[in-house]
């Protein structure tokens, strides 16, 4: 049954619910620096003491949009897996502006720089490693490497939107655009580029060459340090 619209325990969750959504929108479009507690307030029609009181900061506010982004987009991934969501021709265009929002959230918080950034990049690796363990367990022997990449492949392309948007003659953000980019990237995970003989040599040849390679600090060149 349905919470009468007066009682205030519903009320403050609808409004700390609208002022993190809000906070989303406008961090998306405008990055943390150029976006204030005020934008943020009059987007979610609330007071500044009202999110104060919720968050207490515009950054606290920000790791809680973080954590619900990623939260969320990790589930509509196991919707699509475990419930055979696709299968249901609703489903796409009923996630599809979500998804995209977070993504160019995660994609803009990713990009600033900042301590945070770093933070949430790592949170994600870690995210899709526990992912790919319970969905493909043994897909890699490289499950962290396999992460980072698939991460960085993932931003990468959200970054890039203008240009994506230009070669494609549609923007990637539209559901048009989108399913697109989605049908292109579900062709690059079912379907091997290279032929089955090719990828066990390579696979060989990595495994070797990861063996008999010593691990280095972040940043740092051998071949420079040696010169």
């Amino acid at each position: 049954m349905a919470r009468p619209g007066g009682d205030p325990a519903f009320e403050d969750l609808t409004a700390r619910a609208r002022i993190r959504d809000a906070a989303i929108r406008l961090f998306a479009e405008r990055g943390i620096d150029g976006t204030t507690v005020r934008d943020i307030a009059k987007e979610a029609g609330v007071s500044p003491g009202l999110l104060r009181h919720h968050f207490g900061s515009k950054e606290a506010l920000r790791e809680a949009c973080d954590a619900y982004a990623l939260d969320r987009l990790v589930k509509i991934k196991e919707e699509l897996v475990f419930d055979q969501k696709p299968i249901s021709p609703s489903f796409f265009p009923s996630v599809h502006p979500q998804v995209v929002l977070l993504w160019k959230y995660l994609t803009r918080a990713m990009l600033d720089g900042s301590p945070a950034a770093a933070t949430m990049f790592d949170d994600m690796v870690v995210l899709t490693e526990q992912w790919m363990d319970k969905m493909a367990p043994g897909f890699t022997d490289d499950p962290r490497a396999f992460a980072a990449v698939l991460v960085g492949m993932q931003a990468g392309l959200m970054a890039m939107h203008e240009h994506v948007s230009r070669a494609l003659g549609v923007d990637m953000f539209t559901t048009q655009g989108h399913t697109r980019v989605a049908g292109a990237q579900f062709t690059f995970y079912t379907r091997p580029l290279l032929d089955a003989e090719l990828i066990e040599k390579m696979t060989a040849l990595m495994a070797s060459l990861r063996a008999s390679t010593p691990p280095t600090a972040p940043g740092t060149d051998p071949a420079a340090e040696g010169a």
